[in-house]
């Protein structure tokens, strides 16, 4: 269902979601709990990534991975449009083992951005085909294995490892988000100081604590809004002071109102 610049489509396929865009707003540092792969349509951005600030024009695909900071920042006046598509990582970890025949490993999608025209052609074309109406399913099926082969590498350890103390630290904020916490415990949940802690927290996520609880808020409001709660059960549950302080962290980092939202997915 279309709503102002962006269109969400829950497709037929088990983990895939399908997301258009047209905007120019730029999103501040964030990440997703899937993979997400898609194609610039039309205009350009410039964006952080595991891999450093890269840019990408029209034609050009780009891909994230699921907790990989990253943000977007259109290039000029006119914004960017763009088609994504998110796959849950057990989506894609079947998909592997299909493609691997059985192997195993740590995958990641190595490039944020690829210049390749077959590949953009294929992307397209499978977009199309799972975003239909009357879509084929298993042409879609066939579709997907097809886009992950061309652009998942398997890579022999995780893309990046943070510390056992940080790693306690922001599974705090992972398992109760709408928790209140402060830096002390934090730290103490650490074994750090809190100066140690700010800096390790930092470098090794890419988000100060603070900002880190409230995309874990986020997550948390946008998983009961995808489940039918309130927007105000919503923001109460995952810890906001109220619907519009969720309201204004919800747009800053998606570009769209949890009401807007709650309309595209519902």
């Amino acid at each position: 269902m279309s709503k102002g610049r962006f269109h969400i489509t829950n497709t037929a396929l088990f983990g895939v979601t399908a997301v258009t865009a047209d905007t120019r707003h730029s999103f501040p540092r964030h990440t997703h709990d899937a993979f997400g792969v898609g194609i610039i349509r039309r205009g350009a951005q410039k964006s952080l990534s595991g891999r450093g600030v890269v840019e990408a024009g029209p034609g050009d695909i780009i891909t994230v991975n699921p907790g990989e900071v990253h943000d977007g920042t259109p290039i000029g006046d006119h914004g960017r449009f763009w088609q994504m598509l998110y796959l849950l990582p057990e989506t894609i970890a079947a998909a592997a083992l299909e493609i691997t025949e059985g192997g195993r490993g740590t995958f990641e999608f190595e490039h944020p951005v690829i210049q390749d025209v077959r590949l953009a052609g294929r992307f397209r074309q499978f977009f199309a085909a799972v975003t239909a109406d009357d879509g084929a399913l298993l042409e879609s099926e066939a579709g997907l294995l097809a886009l992950i082969a061309s652009v998942l590498q398997p890579s022999a350890t995780a893309a990046a490892t943070r510390s056992a103390g940080i790693r306690r630290a922001a599974k705090r904020l992972d398992d109760d988000p709408a928790r209140p916490t402060t830096l002390t415990d934090l730290a103490q949940e650490a074994g750090l100081s809190k100066f140690q802690l700010l800096r390790a927290f930092v470098r090794q996520t890419g988000f100060t604590p603070h900002a880190y609880q409230i995309q874990r808020r986020i997550d948390l409001a946008r998983r009961m809004i995808d489940a039918g709660s309130p927007l105000a059960e919503a923001a109460a549950t995952s810890g906001f002071a109220d619907q519009s302080h969720m309201t204004r962290a919800f747009v800053q980092r998606y570009g769209v109102t949890p009401g807007a939202y709650a309309a595209a997915v519902h």
